[in-house]
């Protein structure tokens, strides 16, 4: 028998699932005003959890988008310790720090006053059991070293923090100060 044809047949149905199933890398690209070097006066961040961007605003508008990635594939927002979603809200930069695993991390101020009324009025409404805890060190950081393609698959992995490439970390390591305004929303 003649498996010439099988095998063709094989590998063009490999070839078409990996090509169809493979996400789009125009969306994991660095977008940016190229009229200026970098960000001027009072910068901010808007991370828009449904597109998978990470937005930065100073006062002549918009600077650069980032892709990023979340935890949970279910982009709502957090409701307690170990769910693994992203907090949605409006948070600070609080520190900065290297990291082991994931590069660097830009702590936010997660829980903040906001997040814990919106945590005790779930729990008052019995969305969430008694005993569950708010969580923290929720953070915008790396990915393990040469690991862009979590990235650039758009795979969440996070516990509930905002993942991007190392590269794209650094360059905003470089110009947004600790206290810098960060809201996240769907």
């Amino acid at each position: 028998m003649n498996y010439k044809p099988f095998f063709i047949a094989a590998l063009l149905l490999t070839i078409t699932g990996f090509v169809a199933f493979t996400p789009s890398a125009e969306r994991a690209v660095v977008r940016k005003n190229f009229t200026r070097t970098n960000p001027t006066g009072v910068v901010y961040v808007i991370v828009d959890k449904s597109d998978y961007e990470l937005q930065i605003y100073d006062e002549e508008g918009w600077y650069a988008t980032y892709p990023v990635v979340f935890g949970s594939k279910d982009l709502s927002d957090k409701m307690m310790e170990g769910d693994r979603k992203t907090p949605e809200g409006s948070f600070r930069i609080v520190s900065k720090k290297p990291h082991q695993k994931w590069h660097k991390m830009l702590m936010l101020d997660y829980p903040n006053k906001d997040s814990w009324d919106k945590f005790n009025q779930r729990r008052n409404n019995g969305q969430i059991p008694r005993s569950a805890g708010i969580g923290g060190g929720i953070a915008i950081h790396g990915t393990w070293p040469n690991d862009n393609i979590v990235v650039d698959g758009f795979t969440n992995w996070t516990n509930g923090c905002v993942s991007l490439k190392n590269e794209d970390l650094d360059e905003l390591d470089e110009f947004l100060p600790i206290g810098t305004k960060v809201i996240i929303r769907r």
